[in-house]
């Protein structure tokens, strides 16, 4: 399995190759100048799109420039418009535009007084991006077996890891260097200049967050409010993030089974323990894997759709269809997942998410260690936190020992100061932003107000009713939530 910080459409949700990025210090660039006015077009239902040339290289601005695909939803109510709430809804690699489109409808009242604006990061969807093999080598590499019990099997993963990494600098060599979260934080602060903000109203979700923290580090200034939603620590080093995640997804996991143990409606618990079940399920993966359409359904593709519906309590109904059908044979819906999980289209392509962007950005935010004798020791830790989870991730971060872009950041929290107070939210079991990530953070950011969400699943705004009027409040009026707010709806 692997855990990032991503928010899947269907799911709302995030996962594979972990995620929590690391602290930047990084020198002030060139002066940028000013971005002229966008050309905003309709694209379909009251949106709008646009193109914004930014920089590629912020320490030479006025080089080579990329183009980054902007969407809005202008404000419903214009006679008391604030201005622009900017949003990133996780990633890395995630697409603005779309999932814009696709959660717009749930936000319809902090869009009264502000356009939704959101956009593709560099080397995302429509912005320059990233693509590393075809579609069918993206099949295999991502069906690979990520229980490396074997020497036959781990070489085959290390070569793979390799071998996607070279790819990657074949195609995307002259752009690699530049995908880091700094320079995304800078595209987001020429993001703010071009709608004709004076400040910053920014909603970051996820790896959003980090982008967030970046952003106050560099444009302190600049800040009107930043609600930060799931929060990445980034003073968490990336073996020991990658355990708290599988620690997290145990959890959620725990409690889909005990719901479905005590409910009369999981069929998945009907006949036999359904931890028993999955269990068995996933042994059976490993030797035999299911045929689907003329595809293979394999252990690994199976626990990332396990993981994926795990994101959002919402998808429990779900996984219960996924899970009983797949014990009957039929791989389908469980293969539904995965697909959409990692970003696999209809025909067989792959958006840039887990072909090239994911990595791109993780592997230069993230330092993990090179030597691989670091992941064999983490062996007996990461079982006990899962026997399902731990197993399937303890190698997932040596993908970016192979990179070949070196990481230019440590780990370590990011300073922040001279901002106005930050709102930053956290579930209790949320899965791939733990909670005590939030706790964390709360107290590496000055006058930051930690808002608690009692729960299960992934990020709060779209989860608790509660934590969406918190977060409306703040970025509507600046009203933060009593130091100590827990919501339980």
């Amino acid at each position: 399995m692997a855990a990032l910080v991503v928010l899947v459409a269907i799911v709302m949700a995030a996962c594979s190759r972990n995620p929590a990025p690391v602290a930047q210090s990084t020198p002030s660039p060139s002066p940028v100048p000013t971005p002229g006015a966008l050309v905003w077009s309709s694209c379909g239902s009251n949106f709008q799109c646009a193109t914004l040339q930014v920089p590629l290289d912020y320490s030479h601005p006025t080089a080579r420039t990329i183009g980054l695909a902007l969407i809005r939803k202008p404000a419903s109510v214009t006679a008391s418009r604030i201005g622009s709430l900017v949003l990133n809804f996780g990633g890395p690699g995630e697409s603005g535009v779309s999932d814009l489109q696709a959660f717009a409808d749930s936000m319809t009242e902090i869009n009264k007084r502000f356009d939704l604006v959101s956009w593709d990061t560099r080397g995302v969807g429509a912005s320059s991006p990233m693509h590393c093999l075809s579609g069918p080598a993206e099949d295999s590499y991502l069906a690979i077996d990520g229980v490396l019990d074997d020497p036959q099997e781990k070489q085959a993963a290390i070569q793979a890891d390799r071998d996607f990494a070279s790819a990657c600098q074949q195609s995307n060599g002259d752009t690699l260097p530049f995908m880091d979260t700094p320079s995304t934080a800078r595209d987001l602060d020429m993001i703010r200049a071009a709608v004709r903000d004076d400040k910053l109203t920014y909603l970051g979700f996820s790896y959003g967050t980090y982008i967030g923290q970046n952003y106050a580090h560099l444009f302190p200034n600049h800040v009107r409010a930043l609600s930060l939603d799931g929060v990445v620590d980034p003073s968490v080093a990336a073996n020991d993030s990658n355990l708290a995640q599988i620690q997290g997804f145990q959890t959620n996991l725990d409690a889909f089974l005990a719901n479905c143990r005590a409910s009369t409606t999981c069929t998945y618990g009907r006949s036999g323990d359904p931890g028993a079940k999955l269990t068995a399920l996933m042994n059976r993966l490993d030797t035999t894997p299911m045929a689907v359409g003329n595809r293979q359904l394999t252990r690994t593709l199976a626990m990332t759709g396990l993981a994926a519906a795990l994101y959002d309590q919402g998808s429990w109904p779900l996984l219960d269809q996924a899970l009983t059908a797949v014990s009957s044979g039929d791989g389908r819906i469980l293969m539904y997942l995965a697909d959409s999980y990692n970003g696999r289209n209809a025909d067989g392509t792959y958006s840039s998410l887990f072909n090239g962007a994911f990595d791109s950005t993780y592997c230069l935010d993230w330092p993990v260690p090179l030597d691989i004798a670091a992941y064999d020791q983490l062996a007996q830790a990461y079982a006990k936190a899962s026997p399902l989870f731990g197993p399937e991730s303890q190698y997932s971060n040596l993908q970016c020992a192979y990179w070949p872009v070196k990481p230019t950041s440590h780990t370590g929290p990011i300073p922040v100061s001279g901002t106005p107070p930050i709102l930053l939210v956290g579930g209790t079991n949320d899965p791939a932003t733990p909670y005590v990530n939030s706790q964390s953070v709360n107290h590496q950011i000055d006058g930051s107000i930690l808002l608690t969400r009692k729960g299960n699943g992934h990020v709060s705004y779209f989860a608790s009713a509660c934590s969406m009027a918190a977060e409306n409040s703040y970025l509507n009026n600046l009203t933060l939530p009593a130091a100590g707010t827990v919501c339980t709806n």
